[in-house]
């Protein structure tokens, strides 16, 4: 079943290729393909940012002219928008090729800590030394986001609360929340990419947000500005 499964998915690729334009030379990988591999391997639920503005490609294309996430935000689809299904995810990208990926955090989905980038990678070291199991990690050139367990709001709340000081660089991309996911173009320019990549097959395996709190928190901490600043 899962073969036949997999030559329907690459026939609706090969056939979407032929009815959209090429993209221009350099553009970077294929948007729809990371979020068909997205959607149906990995069954993480997607759905298209709103996207640069044509007129400007440095503003957003919504309404907010001082949007701070310029087009990698839901704005239409809204986020509860978000499947798993590959023919919704490739009319979304046949329509909007340059669309940055969205993950829809939460639920049975992945949820996400993010912290500026220099801090992450001392983390991420730290983590490795002390043999902690990691998970995938989306990095852009200001800051990374380490894939965790699903959590709830409640549950986060009861692990933070037992913490004397929680930097504001830290962020927790929880139910309701969302991820920009390779290879999107990042917030204030670059790529989005995968500093670990997810397993290619079976499970992917996320470690516990309580696991790597303590590390994330102290790893913040020590960033410049003390970690208050909020840095796109």
């Amino acid at each position: 079943m899962r073969e036949i499964l997999g030559r329907r998915l690459q026939r609706l690729r090969n056939r979407l290729r032929t009815l959209r334009p090429a993209p221009p030379q350099g553009s970077g990988p294929d948007l729809l393909d990371a979020a068909l591999t997205c959607a149906t391997t990995r069954r993480w639920p997607v759905l298209p940012g709103v996207g640069r503005s044509a007129a400007d490609s440095t503003r957003c294309a919504c309404p907010d002219p001082d949007c701070v996430v310029p087009g990698a935000h839901p704005f239409d689809p809204g986020l509860l928008a978000a499947t798993t299904d590959p023919r919704m995810v490739s009319w979304w990208w046949a329509n909007r090729a340059g669309a940055p990926i969205l993950l829809a955090t939460g639920g049975t989905a992945p949820c996400a800590v993010s912290l500026p980038a220099a801090a992450a990678e001392r983390a991420v070291v730290r983590l490795d030394a002390l043999g902690m199991r990691l998970g995938p990690v989306v990095a852009t050139p200001t800051r990374w986001s380490l894939l965790v367990a699903p959590y709830s709001l409640e549950r986060l709340g009861e692990v933070l609360y037992a913490k004397d000081h929680v930097p504001s660089s830290l962020r927790f991309h929880g139910e309701g929340g969302y991820l920009l996911l390779p290879p999107s173009a990042a917030i204030g320019g670059g790529q989005v990419r995968w500093e670990r990549e997810p397993a290619r097959a079976g499970e992917i395996w996320l470690p516990e947000v309580e696991a790597l709190v303590d590390a994330l928190v102290e790893a913040s901490s020590g960033a410049p500005g003390g970690g208050s600043r909020l840095a796109y």
